[in-house]
């Protein structure tokens, strides 16, 4: 009787300890689903969310609709793209055949693709996996299909840039990825990855290039219920559920199939403030303390937040593209760690956006102030994404003048910003004021050392 005694104590006692973290997890799902549902009746999130936490599921959820159609609900068993990030299965793909020795990351891309023209000599593997090769982008508005964008390449006289030296992202160079993985492993992209990525990291749901047939899978739509077309012109695109995000996740964390040194290589980027194969993220040693990657593609989004430190990681997927993810992210964080947060909103572009008219110069900047008096409650208007967004949308309209106006007034807002100050500097390059956009861009490099076409833009304004 006393030894049962004993252990009747001990339960006691461990209920005691494991009752409140119980309660504590269970008051934080609450919050985190009062943001999702709120959000959800705002009209800012359509998708799938998984919250992680001391390694046990915190928060899991699909709300919303899985087409443009609404007649179907989003399930946790749906797929999403998710833009970038599938660049991730490049990136390790590539690494995985340097471990086996099959090529080195300095090899020139001409010695697998012969039928290059001679710049093809000059770009070496570990550009591609930079963003540093010199290539120009993909013509998306004439490619449709791979054989297309490599006709265009067939036909590339010249580099942008020196390849080693300038950041620039683009899906060529995850294009030529993909052709030397096909042509050092001998098989298609989708068998490869399929193969020797997913399936090792027991993603057994996810598929690369779904169809408009594939069953499961989502299907993304702008704000105004138009759907989009699920292909892409260039292939390779993976899709995955919540779950298959999370176990890839979990194999890039803790080397499951790249060794410690090979993920060093695509976690970090060429540049501070940049993006590399796996986007970004730190390691001390040889153990991962965080993972960070978002993607976009048409109006899917997608974003992964891991800290296996706390054996924490949030995913986000929406097939309804808001840009507010990282807004998501931040309030579940600031949740799971105890703190205040703020519910995310609908993005103040839009709103400025559909009630621009025939305002200009001046009168702009009235409108932002008067929106964001009167719609603070819905709309969010704090960073400075929101009158950056305006100034380019004004430029992309041809009124250099008044996106001139509306970026001068964000470097006031915020004049610790690099990133507006390199706007009005390319506002004023594009107007031909070349000593005003000189002294922005000197401006944006102090403030952000990294700023790779600052350096660039301030090397040719200043070349004699």
């Amino acid at each position: 009787m006393q030894n049962m005694n004993r252990r009747n104590i001990v339960l006691a006692l461990s209920f005691l300890f494991i009752l409140p973290a119980a309660f504590g997890q269970q008051s934080k799902a609450a919050a985190i689903d009062s943001v999702i549902q709120r959000a959800y009746r705002l009209g800012v999130f359509n998708g799938n969310v998984l919250v992680k936490d001391n390694n046990r599921t915190v928060y899991h959820t699909a709300i919303g609709q899985a087409d443009a159609t609404g007649s179907q609900p989003l399930t946790e068993q749906h797929r999403f793209h998710i833009g970038s990030i599938a660049k991730e299965f490049s990136a390790a793909g590539i690494m995985l055949l340097q471990q086996e020795g099959r090529l080195s990351l300095h090899d020139h891309v001409s010695k697998y693709l012969p039928n290059l023209p001679s710049w093809a000599d000059s770009i070496e593997i570990i550009h591609l996996l930079q963003y540093t090769s010199g290539l120009p982008d993909v013509k998306w508005k004439t490619v449709n299909t791979d054989a297309d964008n490599m006709a265009d390449l067939q036909q590339l006289t010249r580099l942008n840039t020196v390849p080693g030296q300038t950041y620039a992202y683009n899906n060529n160079n995850i294009f030529l990825q993909r052709q030397i993985i096909e042509k050092v492993s001998g098989r298609s992209f989708k068998d490869f990855v399929t193969q020797r990525l997913l399936l090792p990291a027991g993603m057994k749901t996810a598929i690369v290039d779904p169809t408009e047939t594939t069953p499961l899978m989502s299907k993304s739509f702008s704000n105004d219920k138009k759907q989009d077309p699920l292909t892409i012109p260039i292939s390779g695109q993976t899709a995955v559920t919540l779950q298959d995000l999370y176990l890839w996740s979990e194999a890039i964390n803790h080397f499951k199939i790249l060794h410690p040194a090979s993920t060093r290589t695509i976690l970090y980027p060429f540049a501070p403030n940049r993006q590399a194969g796996l986007g970004g993220g730190g390691m001390e040693g040889n153990k991962m303390i965080r993972h960070v990657h978002d993607g976009t593609g048409r109006n899917f989004q997608a974003l992964l937040v891991s800290d296996p430190v706390k054996g924490r990681t949030v995913i986000l997927l929406t097939n309804n593209m808001q840009n507010n993810l990282y807004d998501f992210n931040t309030a579940i964080q600031n949740i799971l760690d105890g703190k205040p947060y703020t519910q995310p909103k609908k993005a103040g572009f839009n709103l400025l956006l559909a009630n621009i008219k025939d305002q200009k110069g001046e009168q702009l900047l009235t409108l932002y102030n008067q929106l964001k008096q009167q719609y603070s409650e819905q709309y969010d208007f704090d960073g400075e994404g929101t009158l950056n967004r305006l100034g380019y949308h004004l430029m992309g309209q041809g009124r250099i003048d008044d996106a001139i106006i509306v970026f001068e007034y964000n470097t006031t807002l915020f004049p610790q910003s690099g990133n507006v100050f390199d706007s009005l500097g390319e506002a004023y390059y594009k107007k031909g004021d070349k000593a005003r956009a000189l002294v922005n861009y000197k401006r944006s490099l102090e403030l952000d050392p990294g700023n790779e076409t600052a350096k660039m833009i301030i090397a040719e304004l200043t070349a004699k």
